[in-house]
């Protein structure tokens, strides 16, 4: 079973990489950019056959490892 993890920080948080790579797309002449913000994937591979298993076990490692919740919002997607 697979498991993606979408990191992206929070509305309202500063995104000092996300704001420099806009200012390097304008610099490049995509004038359209308006505003970045840019985060981070996270693959798994799992050795569970249980989605929901899979989504709790994800969820509990998002919550201690791979993201800052105070700071940070995660979306799961299993594929079987």
């Amino acid at each position: 079973m697979k498991a993606r993890v979408e990191i992206r920080l929070k509305g309202g948080v500063l995104d000092p990489q996300g704001q420099a790579i806009g200012n390097a797309l304008r610099g490049l002449g995509h004038e359209s950019v308006a505003e970045v913000r840019q985060g981070k994937l996270i693959e798994l591979d799992l050795k569970t056959t249980d989605p929901e298993a899979a989504r709790t076990e994800v969820d509990a490692m998002c919550k201690s490892l791979l993201a800052n919740p105070v700071i940070e919002s995660y979306a799961i997607t299993i594929q079987e």
